[in-house]
């Protein structure tokens, strides 16, 4: 089952934390997310998963900047969310899609007692202007049936921004 806008509010506070909140941007099931002033992109190809790959931060003017295809971008939502006792998920919104806009690659999907900012994987089919606090993505939250176990990874759990792939990790357990 998916919360209703209603129901969103009721949980915030408890089982839904949304730093800052805004009224405004409560939908009848889900809420709109800000896209932060940052972006970061990978500096040396071709990416390698075993190791760190080297980036660079770009600040997306008040004018705006323009993302161009075939190249990913990273960037973060503006607002902070913690979520208990339910699954969020995040979607891009229609009008950002109409525009030729993908949000996230493929990571929509978070886990219970997930805290942190969510961070995008932003392309784009043609070149388009972008702007700071625009209403990038939605979050909705689904209830759970089962014991929770909450997610508690040090990969990406409490980031304080953006968050390149941290995949390499995984390989150094091994």
């Amino acid at each position: 089952m998916i919360l209703t806008g209603k129901e969103i509010k009721k949980k915030l506070g408890t089982d839904i934390n949304i730093k800052p909140y805004d009224e405004n941007l409560l939908n009848p099931n889900s809420y709109n997310l800000r896209l932060h002033d940052e972006l970061m992109v990978y500096t040396s190809m071709p990416l390698d998963m075993k190791k760190p790959n080297p980036t660079e931060k770009i600040i997306i003017p008040e004018k705006g900047y323009t993302l161009e295809p075939g190249k990913l971008y990273l960037g973060r939502t503006l607002e902070y969310t913690e979520t208990f006792n339910l699954v969020p998920m995040l979607e891009g919104r229609s009008s950002i899609g109409r525009l030729g806009m993908y949000v996230h690659v493929t990571a929509g999907f978070g886990d219970v007692g997930f805290k942190g900012f969510w961070t995008l994987e932003i392309s784009v089919i043609h070149p388009l202007v972008i702007y700071p606090n625009v209403q990038i993505c939605q979050i909705f939250y689904h209830t759970v049936e089962g014991e929770i176990t909450e997610y508690k990874s040090g990969k990406y759990q409490a980031n304080s921004g953006i968050q390149p792939s941290l995949l390499y990790k995984d390989f150094e357990s091994k």
